[in-house]
């Protein structure tokens, strides 16, 4: 069974770092695209970092280049999201999905359920 399951989010205050962290099970973390993805309130869901089957990282949300990272641990079967510098507009609930098509740009197959990130002082 696919399943994906994000930790790591906590209210933080601006300027703070935290790390997700998306625990994969019933695939390989190299069997296709992993993909953090945010949504803040009243906002659609955007891109945040994408990383593809060879271990490639893709920015896709230029606001968060240089304070965000995608990293991924195969022993753990973990891809992280370090997040440093963070503002009050990077609240939104974080999410990790997967794509068997390699690419963030179109439907991710399987999703998690979330992990609530705020920055506030």
């Amino acid at each position: 069974q696919v399943k994906l399951v994000e930790s790591g989010g906590a209210l933080v205050q601006p300027g703070g770092s935290l790390r997700l962290s998306c625990i994969v099970s019933g695939f390989r973390l190299d069997s296709g695209a992993i993909g953090w993805f945010r949504q803040a309130p009243g906002k659609e869901r955007e891109v945040v970092w994408c990383m593809l089957r060879s271990g490639r990282p893709i920015n896709y949300l230029r606001s968060v280049a240089g304070r965000f990272a995608i990293t991924r641990d195969y022993a753990k079967n973990t891809v992280y999201l370090q997040m440093d510098s963070l503002k009050p507009e990077d609240t939104a609930i974080y999410y990790c999905a997967r794509s068997l098509a390699n690419t963030c740009s179109g439907p991710m197959d399987s999703w998690g359920q979330g992990t609530q990130v705020t920055v506030s002082s």
